[in-house]
């Protein structure tokens, strides 16, 4: 009975739980994050290259 109480009273893995969900949370903003960001990055770099090729070669 006694080791009931004591496994019952143990709060060790539900800190680590804690952790390891609070860890999944960022990444997953991380992830959204970048990529919305890799979507804008390919968007400037598809602009640039349309500029680039369409511009007039030197003389």
């Amino acid at each position: 009975m006694m080791l009931v109480r004591k496994f019952l009273k143990d709060e060790c893995g539900a800190t680590a739980i804690e952790y390891g969900l609070a860890a999944v949370l960022v990444s997953i903003v991380a992830i959204i994050g970048m990529a919305d960001t890799g979507q804008e990055v390919n968007t400037l770099y598809t602009s640039v290259e349309g500029a680039v090729s369409s511009a007039a070669p030197a003389p």
